[in-house]
């Protein structure tokens, strides 16, 4: 089943049976929500993991750790699982929460949040919490991917995701092309933010994108994002020049840049049988403030060593999806990370910089039984670690219960 939806000239398909994705309620029109009965969706995932090297020592060289990063678990693991309930609140208002319920038996809520129906001339506010509209693939969920995690990049810049609580407006302009405004203006507790003691903002985001059709069987998408947040004391845990783990603490400002590019192909435009998706995202981001080195171990007199800090590295990656016959899909993803330069000032004497460049290659085949379930098996080279190539190999199934909404371009 074919639907498709013309957005200021940008046609934008969705092929639930096709292409075997699972539901992003996110991406489902406010509209579509009954307006006396939410939509409820429950996503379940699992996963065998064959790793080479130990997971538990997984970091990426050169890069501050933060988030959920890394492959996870070796062997049989049951994935986090979705739980997502979205309905119209009133003429006004739209709502919903996703609830993310993960291995080890916790729950955390993903999002949650309102946004408006009827602000008129294109524009939509959205307040709570939510995944950042900046970038591509950081407000996807995880069950729309296309590979079995994110890109480097998104792990070493963003957490994986970026996530936050505060306000967002989108406005989408009248005109033939497809081109969309937003800002946002939230908390900033998140990676690569962290807790902060002050009143406003902790973060800032804008983005736009633009797109538009080229003949019957071709559209295209790109864009460009920019994220500011002022971390208070964002802990890591790192090694020092004598191999010793210390743990330090970073305070100052991270500025992130973001370029997007999407192209989809299909003959005359049916997805049906054969189509080809190819994108890619361009990272480059600036920190700069104050370093304390050891903050916690050993104990010391004078307190940690602080020295002024700043650094410039970037990352990339470029993926393509060919479907070669109905429900089967095979992929290609190549993405790598630039180290770049870090000024450590004093803390040079206890700190290493590295000019080390991680990168990883994945291959994925993937078969849609429907448009309510799939499996998947992945193999990677990841070379985040230096001097160390660990050889991946996933299988990941994907099912989806209750209602189904239309995905994001």
């Amino acid at each position: 089943m074919q639907s498709s939806i013309k957005a200021g000239g940008l046609l934008l398909l969705f092929i639930a049976p096709v292409s075997g994705h699972a539901v992003d309620m996110v991406g489902a029109s406010p509209s579509a929500a009954s307006a006396f009965n939410p939509e409820i969706a429950l996503i379940l995932s699992g996963a065998y993991a064959h790793l080479s090297e130990d997971p538990a020592k997984y970091a990426i060289t050169g890069f501050v750790p933060g988030g959920e990063i890394g492959p996870g678990s070796r062997g049989f693991n049951l994935a986090e699982s979705e739980l997502g309930i979205y309905a119209n609140i009133d003429p006004f208002l739209y709502g919903g929460i996703n609830v993310a319920l993960a291995p080890d038996d916790t729950v955390a809520v993903e999002e949650a949040f309102i946004q408006t129906t009827g602000l008129g001339h294109g524009a939509t506010l959205k307040a709570g919490r939510y995944f950042s509209a900046i970038g591509y693939l950081n407000d996807k969920h995880a069950h729309t991917w296309d590979f079995v995690d994110n890109p480097l990049a998104y792990q070493a810049f963003l957490g994986t995701q970026y996530k936050d609580e505060g306000v967002q407006l989108k406005w989408l302009a009248p005109t033939q092309g497809y081109l969309e405004l937003g800002a946002e203006a939230g908390r900033g507790t998140n990676f690569p933010a962290a807790a902060r003691d002050k009143n406003g903002a902790g973060a800032v985001a804008v983005f736009a994108h633009v797109g538009g059709d080229v003949g019957a069987s071709h559209s295209w998408l790109a864009g460009v994002s920019y994220l500011k947040v002022t971390p208070q004391d964002r802990e890591y845990t790192g090694m020092d020049v004598v191999g010793q783990t210390v743990t330090n603490a970073f305070s100052g400002a991270s500025r992130l840049w973001i370029a997007d590019f999407l192209w989809k192909w299909a003959p005359n435009g049916n997805f049906t049988t054969r189509n080809f998706k190819l994108q890619g995202e361009y990272f480059s981001r600036r920190e700069d403030g104050v370093l304390a080195y050891d903050t916690s171990t050993p104990p010391r007199s004078l307190g940690p060593v602080s020295s002024a800090y700043a650094s410039q590295q970037s990352g990339w990656y470029v993926q393509g999806l060919y479907q070669f016959m109905p429900r089967w899909r095979v992929g290609l993803r190549s993405d790598g990370l630039d180290s770049g330069t870090q000024e450590l000032s004093r803390n040079r004497a206890n700190l290493l910089a590295t000019d080390y460049r991680p990168a990883r290659t994945s291959v994925v085949l993937e078969r849609s039984f429907s448009e309510f379930s799939r499996v998947r098996v992945q193999w990677a080279r990841d070379r985040s670690r230096m001097d160390v190539a660990d050889n991946q190999v996933f299988i990941q199934y994907q099912a989806s219960l209750g209602a189904h909404g239309a995905h994001k371009f």
